[in-house]
């Protein structure tokens, strides 16, 4: 999430009530999620484990719960909760708006777009030209839709992530400022959940096409001419490469790459990055063919132990 203006390490300090390293007039131009950070960008961290990681990723901004040696050409925050002070962060450059209309008086409508009767359409969404909205849809703020997108009915693009912290009184919430994205010539069925990014998008790509009921979390890329079928779960910051087929209730673990041509069939549970074209089954899942190989051999355990006895 980039900033409406830059600003300052000491203006951004002063937000969050921290200590800091670096020059008061340190430039910082947004705020992201370790994956996606660039130069300019604040990350927290809250873990020694991951501290290395993000000292040094793209971000120029580590937001952290110790004084560390800050590297070259970098900026800390020190704070003791850098999760509530991400957080509060997000709050203050994108806070929620309330809306009292159906649809925005600052959502944008392309040429010839149907939208139909009650339908939700947030705060500064664009929807592009030759799209149909149909019945109960809920938009939530930001999103951006592109041309001869179809939607179909009770579908809800931009709620909040699914990213909690346990702490001793209950699980606390990282507040989402991304956005959703889609791009043209996508359709979407009925009673499908796209969530928005954390700070970034959680994006569609052109001519994807997915079934209804399908849950996409936050941070997601789906590539190009995707097709994914019913019951499908993906979870937050997994990234689908071009023409990927995932059959119905597949559900994908977050994190990872889905190569490009990959093939995922019915029922099966990824927890693995994989290779282009390859077909997959299973829970956890495997290479088809072998998988299929695997199911062969059981079935024959009862005919070897028939003869085992009879020998």
């Amino acid at each position: 999430m980039k900033f409406p203006k830059p600003h300052t390490l000491k203006s951004i300090a002063n937000i969050i009530a921290s200590e800091y390293v670096g020059a008061d007039d340190f430039p910082v131009l947004g705020m992201n999620e370790i994956h996606v950070v660039q130069s300019g960008d604040i990350v927290f961290v809250d873990h020694p484990k991951y501290y290395d990681k993000a000292l040094e990723s793209a971000a120029t901004i580590v937001l952290i719960n110790k004084k560390v040696d800050c590297p070259d050409g970098k900026a800390l925050l020190i704070s003791d909760d850098p999760f509530r002070d991400f957080n509060k962060l997000t709050q203050h450059f994108k806070p929620f708006q309330s809306s009292n209309t159906a649809v925005s008086a600052s959502a944008k409508i392309g040429e010839h777009t149907v939208i139909q009767p009650n339908c939700f359409i947030g705060n500064n969404v664009t929807i592009g030209n030759h799209c149909v909205i149909h019945s109960n849809v809920s938009i939530y703020d930001d999103t951006i839709i592109g041309d001869h997108v179809t939607i179909h009915a009770g579908t809800i693009l931009g709620a909040s992530a699914f990213y909690y912290k346990n702490r001793p009184e209950g699980f606390d919430q990282l507040r989402s400022g991304g956005r959703v994205v889609i791009k043209d010539h996508v359709d979407i069925g009925a009673l499908c959940t796209i969530d928005r990014g954390v700070t970034a998008d959680t994006t569609i790509g052109e001519g994807s096409k997915l079934d209804n009921q399908i849950q996409i979390g936050h941070d997601t890329v789906i590539g190009k001419k995707c097709l994914i079928a019913s019951q499908t779960g993906i979870a937050g910051c997994v990234v689908v490469e071009d023409e990927v087929t995932l059959w119905g209730q597949v559900g994908v673990k977050s994190g990872i790459t889905i190569a490009k041509g990959t093939v995922i069939y019915a029922q099966s549970g990824l927890g693995h990055s994989t290779q282009p074209n390859g077909v997959y089954f299973g829970s956890p899942a495997t290479e088809a063919r072998e998988k299929f190989k695997e199911m062969a051999y059981l079935k024959k355990i009862p005919e070897i132990l028939k003869k085992l006895k009879n020998s």
